[in-house]
């Protein structure tokens, strides 16, 4: 029996992970749950799994919570970071599923790796500004750390029993999210709702505008230049429209391996949560015969500057992953409220790198505090934008 913690459990990837684990209740344990706001979800998910610890976002929510769960589960209730990496980091937990959104993930993804726990990975944001102290503290401590991302678990499992010396570059797709056939002025008059309806997958807001954008893949590229131990320039990008085939991998003997199966999230996650083994998820098998057909297309850098953004930022290394991602995660909450149009993120993130001074994070603390100065920067920005 493997006993489970997820740090951020009512969003797309934890309810998911949820379901997988329902399906298996003689393979896997709840034992812990970490959560934003979402108490009504949260509070169901406490009924059903009945886990020892909760944590949320702060003390106002904690409170609304336990006034919430009095008579389904007497589990503690804790709150902020410190509750967050206390999920993470208890004694009987054998695995935990990273999945909440955005740099808020990195301290307890850190934390849980530092404790001993394997991580099944669906927090990209940690690995793209915490990469090089994740890395090295599951290599030092011996943990594994499993990608959920249907891209990187796709890599994953073509490189089981390969020898990586003979890997000459990874593929990664993209679906092009729903705006990959519109003109460059038609994504000025994109709003976020526009945004919000993505043609393959159910994501939560600020996943899906990335992908809208392309800053998701660009973030992709980078965490798996930290999985895979391999640089950006040989990680390769093309549009799929299809979202059959999640990614590939090229062997120096122009052999290539791909994964496909239906574009459905508990695939990749019931691998992780089961590895190195396979477990039934309830997923529609693909049926090649009725297959549409599968095209692949070239990535357009001048309509989705974002990638370009995240791939020049992965080369240059430092503080640039950070940096970008503070300001990614400022302006996505902006376009969301109305308060800045579609193609002016980009301009806000390159706006906070050009802003600030080329710097190394030497710690995790580093790591945080150009985290807070970027978002800051990115912040000025925009109130500069909104005065125009």
């Amino acid at each position: 029996m493997k006993k489970i913690a997820i740090l951020g459990s009512t969003g797309s990837i934890g309810v998911n992970t949820l379901n997988v684990i329902k399906a298996h209740p003689d393979r896997f344990k709840v034992v812990a749950l970490a959560a934003g706001r979402n108490v009504e979800v949260l509070r169901e998910q406490i009924a059903v799994f009945k886990p020892q610890v909760v944590a949320v976002a702060d003390e106002r929510v904690a409170r609304l919570l336990s006034s919430m769960v009095d008579d389904v589960s007497p589990a503690e209730i804790l709150w902020g970071q410190d509750g967050y990496v206390q999920v993470g980091t208890l004694p009987e937990v054998d695995m935990v599923v990273s999945a909440l959104v955005g740099a808020i993930g990195l301290v307890p993804t850190i934390s849980a790796v530092e404790a001993g726990k394997d991580v099944a990975l669906a927090n990209k944001e940690s690995l793209v500004i915490g990469g090089s102290f994740i890395m090295e503290a599951a290599k030092r401590r011996g943990c594994k750390i499993i990608p959920v991302d249907s891209e990187h678990s796709a890599v994953f499992q073509c490189l089981e029993g390969q020898r990586r010396e003979n890997l000459r570059k990874i593929i990664l797709t993209a679906s092009g999210g729903p705006f990959r056939e519109l003109g460059i002025d038609d994504l000025k008059r994109v709003t976020p709702q526009d945004a919000l309806r993505h043609p393959n997958w159910q994501m939560g807001k600020k996943v899906t505008v990335d992908s809208a954008t392309l800053m998701n893949k660009g973030l992709e590229v980078i965490e798996a230049s930290w999985i895979f131990a391999i640089p950006v320039e040989k990680i390769d990008v093309v549009i799929h429209p299809q979202s059959i085939v999640h990614s590939m991998v090229e062997f120096e003997d122009g052999s290539v391996m791909a994964q496909l199966s239906v574009p459905d999230m508990r695939i990749p996650i019931a691998y992780a949560l089961s590895y190195p083994e396979r477990i039934v998820t309830g997923v529609p098998y693909l049926d090649f015969r009725t297959l549409s057909p599968l095209t692949f297309m070239e990535l357009d850098f001048a309509r989705f500057p974002c990638i370009k953004i995240a791939y020049e930022a992965a080369r240059a290394g430092g503080d640039r992953p950070v940096v970008m991602n503070a300001a990614n995660e400022v302006a996505v909450e902006a376009f969301l409220e109305g308060r800045i149009g579609f193609t002016v993120m980009p301009e806000i993130i390159s706006g906070a790198l050009d802003s600030l001074v080329f710097t190394k994070p030497q710690t995790v603390e580093d790591v945080l505090e150009i985290d807070r100065v970027a978002r800051d920067v990115a912040r000025g920005l925009l109130k500069e934008m909104e005065k125009k």
